[in-house]
């Protein structure tokens, strides 16, 4: 017996959950197979222990929605009250209350979910996609979305690595590490948490990865070492025991009651040397599982082979109808923006649905249409700017685009909201002759400490493309080449209210008139 529907969705976690939402309301052809018998089952074990790094502030100052998704990263997006500040008061909230909004989420929007599906095979005989599950039955869909994550350890090709103690399966109880030496492969936030949980019983804790570590507080990139994780630092820098190590591995092998590991050192001229432990824990991450795919529509994999390679429409280089959702996307901005996470992946699949609804159904993407005047333009981007949570999750990622097209009476332009950057450019507006696009970003800091940056003085507005701190940036383009840019200057408050933030974007339209190549185009 088959099923089918237009949409075969893989995976019920917030990500399956966030498309199946958009599918549902806009009466969708949609089914969503999850493995396991609730939504979330993923953070019903992992992290390992059990504190989320996805920050959930309640109290902000502010009232409306939009803007309170800045700093609400576990909420998926909807159009009611329901979001995971309900949940949780915790800044660092506990695992099991977003498994506990995730399952009310699928159930207060009647997600078409079918459980206990553990797929064991995805082929393509003709144009449909056929899974199979384990106990034969297949389900057929004209498009597939894989939203099923990183469902595989990533190991190291190192030898011996079959000694080490994977991260998902290692105790969590500080007891059994009672005066042992103890080595974590790797230097991010789960090596950290891990090395943290044992630091009061351990006699030696050893960090280990050949590049050095990368501070979130410094990249603005959350995957990066977060500060919760990092006590660790402390201990090595005034002289307890433990250390952070820049090296390879290059083998494990056992020596009677201990582990032998010869690592090669990044910044000591390459020393090598023998290290003995009494465990290693491989703390590496985890990878795209390809090996369900038929040859006859398997996905070409990229990034050391643990992503599989997408479009700017997040669709499989090889692969037609096949698209990926969730942290699958973030093959896109690895390790730059935040697609890996809720927080940044919940627009990109709004973005998705909005992609797949004009690609496949016809039905344009949505915008708003506003004066094509300089005031006018202005004005939207000035209460965008000021609202938008997408802009500020996705940073330079994510763009708003501002269209201008001529009208029997003059022109008008369009606004479209949340688009990623790379699909503006790739698609029909980037053949055209003019448009702009929003964007927030970060300054660059290269080199320096975040802390002690010399900042642009508000008031000097003609500095702004200096400014250090995430700022709104408006382009022109023609014809996909950038043809102006400009900067409204950084505000501590990240509010770009006030004269010194619009006057300046005004006199930047209105200079566009002026320099139009577009004969009889008026703005």
């Amino acid at each position: 017996m088959k099923q089918h529907f237009d949409y075969q969705i893989i995976g019920a976690g917030p990500a399956g959950l966030q498309l199946g939402y958009f599918l549902e309301r806009c009466g969708k052809s949609y089914m969503i197979l999850e493995r396991e018998k609730e939504p979330g089952f993923f953070f019903t074990t992992l992290p390992r222990h059990r504190k989320l790094i996805s920050i959930n502030k309640i109290y902000t100052g502010y009232t409306e929605k939009e803007i309170n998704l800045r700093w609400d990263w576990n909420s998926l997006l909807c159009r009611d009250d329901l979001s995971f500040k309900s949940y949780s008061s915790e800044y660092f909230p506990n695992a099991d209350d977003l498994v506990l909004y995730l399952r009310d989420f699928a159930l207060h929007h009647k997600l078409n979910i079918k459980y206990g599906v553990a797929v064991v095979s995805i082929s393509r005989p003709d144009d449909l996609f056929e899974v199979t599950d384990r106990h034969g039955n297949i389900y057929t869909g004209t498009h597939l979305v894989l939203a099923s994550g990183l469902s595989k350890p990533y190991l190291p090709e190192i030898p011996g690595i079959e000694l080490c103690e994977p991260y998902a399966t290692v105790s969590i109880n500080p007891q059994d590490f009672k005066n042992q030496r103890v080595l974590i492969i790797g230097k991010g936030n789960s090596a950290f948490e891990t090395a943290e949980n044992i630091i009061h019983t351990a006699a030696v804790i050893h960090l280990i990865s050949p590049s050095p570590i990368q501070m979130a507080w410094k990249t603005h990139f959350v995957g990066h070492l977060r500060a919760v994780n990092n006590n660790i630092l402390d201990t090595y820098q005034l002289k307890s025991q433990n250390a952070i190590l820049d090296a390879s591995v290059e083998n494990i092998c056992r020596k009677g009651e201990v582990l032998e590991v010869t690592v090669n050192y990044s910044h000591a001229e390459s020393e090598r040397e023998q290290l003995f432990y009494d465990r290693v824990i491989c703390c590496t991450g985890f990878q795209f599982d390809a090996s369900i795919f038929d040859p006859t529509c398997r996905p070409e994999l990229s990034i050391k082979n643990r992503f599989p390679s997408q479009t700017s429409e997040w669709e499989s280089t090889n692969v037609k109808d096949l698209y990926f959702a969730g942290t699958l996307m973030q093959m896109r901005d690895y390790k730059k923006q935040m697609s890996g996470f809720i927080h940044g992946f919940r627009y990109n699949i709004k973005a998705l649905f909005h992609i797949l609804d004009k690609k496949y159904h016809h039905n344009e993407l949505p915008c708003r249409i506003i004066d094509a005047t300089p005031e006018s333009m202005t004005k939207a981007i000035i209460e965008r700017i000021n609202q938008t949570s997408g802009l500020w999750q996705q940073p330079g990622f994510l763009c708003d685009l501002l269209f201008v097209t001529k009208t029997e009476t003059g022109s008008e332009a369009q606004y479209y909201e949340d688009i990623p950057v790379d699909y503006v450019h790739d698609s029909e507006f980037g053949l055209t002759d003019r448009y702009f696009i929003i964007t927030l970003e970060y300054g660059h800091i290269e080199g320096e400490d975040p802390f002690n940056i010399n900042r642009v003085h508000r008031e000097d507005g003609d500095r702004a493309r200096l400014s250090k701190f995430l700022h709104p940036i408006i382009r022109q383009f023609c014809w996909n080449q950038l043809a102006a840019e400009h900067h409204i200057i950084e505000d501590i408050a990240a509010e770009w209210l006030e004269p010194i933030h619009i006057d300046p974007l005004l006199h930047f339209f209105r200079s566009q008139v002026q320099d139009s190549a577009v004969e009889g185009l008026k703005i």
